[in-house]
């Protein structure tokens, strides 16, 4: 049976699920940021993606250790957590590789989530251990919350009223999504940014699957309406941004930081060639964080 695991400090309040280790709740001053999952547009609010972001081609891949079946964001998000630390501002969370997990991906790992309050932000951290003393360990993670929008704190604004700001302009075109096999097309672009620092969004935007940003300038990015509410993200070490927003109008857009992305059209079927893999020696210990900042 899944736990919700509450975290406090100063003004801010976050609850996590032991179920995927998926943040469930973002509060600052009481007011609700985190999208509070509605089937009919999304029923989670923020899976964790370990070890792929996106679609493996056909929902498999070849790797050293043997095929590997799963689904859209890997397995993580599909197993129950176990609380291994939990404090008044900060919870750990882990994941252990068992046969179930290996028949899907032969692998050994230990996935750390750690969720902790830093001042007025909440910080997700994840930390991979290849539990192996003999094979190399390749995976990537991301992060897929999505927000409110609009804000809680916000009076008589509207979705189309929001925009993302970066740290500085610059230009940027989009790799588009094929919606049939969900693999990324990065030799077919669109453009989003044209030495611009903002992005206004419209629900028409999503009408493409998700926005992929690549080398975001400064690893930041706000989520704002007019008056300055919304949400910072701060994903230094994540050289991937997805943002995305279901469907029919949805009032919520997620904000994914992540370490790659899914297959591309121009990639072959080893997991171990996919954009942005981390290779993990036996006995590693990888690290990556991203902070987000209720405003």
């Amino acid at each position: 049976m899944s736990e919700i695991i509450t975290i406090k400090g100063g003004a801010i309040e976050a609850s996590v699920d032991t179920q995927g280790a998926q943040l469930m709740s973002l509060k600052k001053d009481g007011y609700e940021f985190l999208w509070q999952r509605d089937p009919k547009w999304w029923p989670r609010c923020a899976p964790v993606l370990f070890p792929i972001v996106g679609n493996i081609r056909d929902d498999r891949a070849d790797s050293a250790q043997g095929e590997i079946r799963f689904g859209r964001h890997g397995l993580a998000r599909n197993y129950e957590f176990e609380v291994t630390e939990a404090l008044e501002s900060s919870v750990t969370l882990t994941l252990v590789s068992t046969d179930e997990t290996k028949a899907a991906f032969p692998y050994d790992f230990k996935l750390d989530m750690t969720y902790a309050i830093a001042g007025d932000a909440l910080e997700q951290r994840f930390t991979v251990t290849n539990t192996s003393d003999a094979v190399a360990l390749p995976f990537v993670v991301g992060g897929h919350p999505a927000f409110n929008v609009p804000a809680p704190n916000a009076q008589d604004e509207d979705f189309s009223d929001y925009k993302l700001v970066f740290s500085e302009a610059w230009s940027y075109a989009s790799p588009t999504i094929s919606t049939a096999t969900g693999l990324i097309d990065y030799q077919t672009r669109f453009t989003l940014l044209d030495d611009s620092a903002e992005l206004a969004l419209t629900h028409e935007l999503f009408d493409v699957d998700t926005l992929i940003f690549e080398d975001v300038p400064g690893r930041t990015v706000k989520m704002v309406g007019p008056a300055g509410h919304g949400i910072e993200v701060d994903f230094e070490g994540f050289d991937y941004l997805g943002v995305w927003s279901a469907a029919n109008n949805a009032p919520f857009v997620a904000i994914e930081p992540w370490c790659g992305t899914a297959t591309g059209t121009d990639e072959d079927d080893t997991f171990e060639n996919k954009r942005g893999m981390k290779i993990l020696e036996p006995g590693g210990v990888s690290e990556n964080a991203f902070f987000m900042r209720p405003l």
